[in-house]
């Protein structure tokens, strides 16, 4: 049996133990699931004793930065990424299996994004992973930051991003909302508004609480597909599984648990 946790600032409403467990079960697979919420400035002090006691660890907000100096290496993604959200304690290796999770999302969706515009809003850990990916399978990539130093941080490290200094209606095939404005305190506010929404031929949120923020609702009553970050989550984690348990990924495999996890699970 693996001994696995979810380790972040504020992890008390997590669903990894839910999806972790779920996926484990289908597999065959034996794991225990903890959830571990660590203030900022008691980090440095406990992650070495995490990495003895545990075989491994998803690392969340706003720790999948500072989490890499205590790893002796880090590898495909999180390189491109510079960023970990999975780590393998018995190698301290680290990865990052937050794009394969948002790529399998879209390609589920039928969404092909090459050539296509895109308009992406956020650039912190979230947006940077999306825009790799997103520039991988060929999209034109744009993106927005109310802070322009990240916006403009995004677009140095991959080259053929562009910055945009503000959001303008036009025509555009996906518009996807990396800021997490629309959960939590802000639940109920859309980052955009309808003029800019009423360009796009798909909405993508990476949240997932509530199911249908107030940017999908808007799309939505627009006539746009939507699509929920739930799968992104759930994709990330069975990714993250096959790195615990060195299984060889299967997409259709990956698929297959998310439609029953909904069934059974989402309901």
């Amino acid at each position: 049996m693996l001994k696995l946790a979810v380790i972040g600032k504020d992890v008390s409403k997590s669903t990894s133990p839910q999806i972790h467990n779920f996926i484990a079960a289908n597999l065959g697979l034996e794991i225990s699931y903890e959830k571990i919420s660590i203030p900022e400035d008691e980090f440095e002090g406990k992650v070495a004793e995490l990495l003895k006691t545990y075989d491994g660890l998803n690392v969340t907000i706003p720790y999948k930065l500072s989490i890499i100096p205590h790893l002796d290496g880090i590898e495909g993604d999180a390189l491109a990424f510079g960023a970990v959200n999975t780590v393998v304690t018995s190698t301290l290796k680290g990865y990052n299996t937050d794009g394969l999770g948002f790529k399998q999302m879209l390609d589920n969706n039928g969404v092909n994004v090459d050539g296509e515009s895109v308009l992406l809003l956020g650039a912190g850990g979230a947006g940077r992973s999306v825009a790799k990916k997103l520039l991988d399978a060929g999209a034109v990539v744009e993106i927005y930051d109310k802070n322009t130093a990240n916006a403009q941080a995004v677009a140095a490290e991959f080259k053929g991003v562009n910055v945009a200094d503000s959001v303008v209606a036009k025509k555009r095939k996906l518009i996807i909302n990396a800021t997490g404005v629309g959960m939590h305190k802000t639940e109920g506010i859309s980052p955009v508004s309808a003029e800019i929404l009423s360009g796009c031929d798909v909405a993508v949120d990476l949240i997932y609480e509530p199911e249908k923020s107030e940017f999908l609702c808007i799309a939505e009553s627009l006539g746009k597909k939507i699509i929920n970050g739930r799968a992104m989550l759930f994709y990330q984690a069975y990714y993250s599984e096959c790195y615990y348990f060195g299984l060889t990924p299967s997409p259709e495999t990956a698929a297959k648990l998310f439609e029953k996890y909904l069934k059974e699970i989402v309901k």
